[in-house]
């Protein structure tokens, strides 16, 4: 109906799910360090405005 009948060739998936697994490492470091910073940012905040930490 759509073509010569024959199947599509497969697809080897595994350097996608390594790509997805680095790129899910990479967004939970970035994420983990993003909060490091809006830690310290609010310390910061808070010490200069002269509340207790």
């Amino acid at each position: 109906m759509f073509g010569s009948g024959t199947a599509p060739e497969p697809v080897d998936l595994a350097p996608l799910h390594a790509k997805i697994g680095q790129l899910a490492l990479e967004n939970d470091f970035l994420e983990s360090r993003a909060n490091q910073v809006w830690a310290l940012d609010t310390t910061y905040i808070r010490m200069a405005r002269g509340y207790a930490s």
